[in-house]
């Protein structure tokens, strides 16, 4: 048997150019440890477009097909052994310096852009070239991005779904629904870490049935609700897909929570071609610091698992041992559209899952509309006491 690989068909060959192809649209500047995409046909900037799901060039139209990572699944990774890489990496005090502010010149313009905090991938101020950090994912002491969840509205749509949510709030102040079209609008990659887990619990408790009793003669019999309790012990066991935990600050994050569920199921391998043209995000919190609101909610559905197991009509649950069998993790990007409003010098921000279009967000309330409310209410209410009082004195 040979050893020597099956040659190239004439497809595959075809495939092998296109990924030359795109490797080199990609301009990475050792120099500033950053990454832009030039268009070939004109020089001007490519942008991931969300209509056609191509690296498109706004200027001239030209168009590339992304390549997607083999076999188009993400990988899970082994959540033990990364916990352990997380750690060495802050015994060893290693320098994390994601959160420090790093200025990069543009080398199409020469423009300069500051990468603040966690941001991955920005546009040149200047000519509006995408820009994206390089170091930052190559860094050892941090774990690379496994997969994406590319946009699927775009911002048309975003705007819609946005001035659709606004004109239903008609408490907000009509200066606020103007600000919602000309607020500042952004498309941004934010940081999850979604974990998998299989689980083995064994417990103990006690099961109650409910039975009722006549009691007490004559006025005073009545009849009661007592609960029978007899022992539970048993074993159960649990499968967790793709529990998601925001990995980022400085976001609102009850309403960010609410944008859930996200279909992590479409994920794609990640390839920074996505985040061409839009704003991206590494995370703030690591793999191990967001383990704890993944495992409180996997606890949770094992409890209501157990309860159920124990069955009856109350349950007395009195210990609960989880083994945690295989336990891996994925790194995701998923797609955020972001308003920003500020109004009477106070900021607003209005959320939209950039894949199901769902929309969530802060929005400032009109005294003078409250109080319009308060007085046709008031009004209303008192000549309905009128009238009611005419049709009785009459």
């Amino acid at each position: 048997m040979s050893d020597q690989s099956p040659p190239l068909t004439g497809s595959q060959d075809a495939a092998a150019d296109e990924a030359s192809s795109l490797d080199s649209m990609a301009l990475k500047h050792s120099t500033e440890g950053s990454r832009t995409y030039p268009c070939g046909a004109c020089g001007g900037e490519l942008h991931f477009d969300i209509e056609s799901q191509m690296l498109k060039c706004p200027h001239c139209g030209n168009t590339h097909e992304l390549i997607e990572g083999e076999g188009g699944q993400v990988i899970e990774n082994d959540l033990r052994a990364a916990l352990q890489l997380v750690k060495s990496a802050k015994q060893a005090h290693q320098v994390n310096f994601v959160g420090v502010d790093k200025e990069i010149v543009c080398q199409n313009c020469g423009g300069h852009t500051t990468f603040t905090g966690t941001l991955t991938a920005e546009k040149c101020p200047c000519c509006a070239t995408p820009i994206q950090r390089d170091d930052v994912h190559d860094a050892p002491d941090r774990l690379p991005v496994d997969g994406v969840l590319p946009f699927s509205i775009d911002d048309k749509q975003a705007k819609e779904l946005i001035e659709k949510w606004i004109s239903k709030r008609w408490f907000a102040p009509s200066e606020f629904k103007t600000y919602g079209r000309t607020g500042a609008f952004s498309s941004v990659y934010t940081a999850y870490f979604t974990y998998d887990a299989d689980t083995r619990t064994n417990y103990t408790g006690r099961r109650g049935d409910n039975y009722t009793v006549t009691v007490g003669q004559g006025d005073n019999r009545r009849t009661e609700i007592r609960t029978r309790w007899t022992s539970a012990r048993g074993q159960v066991n649990n499968s967790f897909d793709d529990i998601a935990v925001f990995a980022n600050e400085g976001f609102e994050r009850k309403r960010i929570d609410k944008l859930e569920p996200w279909p992590t199921e479409a994920a794609k391998p990640y390839s920074a071609e996505y985040a061409a043209g839009h704003l991206a995000r590494t995370y703030d919190n690591d793999v191990e610091e967001c383990l704890p609101e993944a495992t409180t909610q996997m606890e949770t559905e094992i409890r209501e698992t157990v309860r159920r197991s124990i069955g009856g009509d109350q349950q007395d649950i009195r210990s609960i041992n989880i083994n945690w069998l295989k336990m891996t993790y994925k790194h995701l990007l998923l797609p955020i559209w972001l308003l920003t409003v500020i109004y009477e010098n106070k900021p607003f921000q209005v959320y939209i899952n950039g894949v199901t279009g769902e929309v969530h967000g802060a929005r400032p309330f009109s005294k003078v509309k409250i109080i319009t409310a308060v007085v046709i209410a008031v009004l209303v209410i008192a000549l309905i006491a009128v009238a009611v009082s005419a049709r009785g004195s009459g």
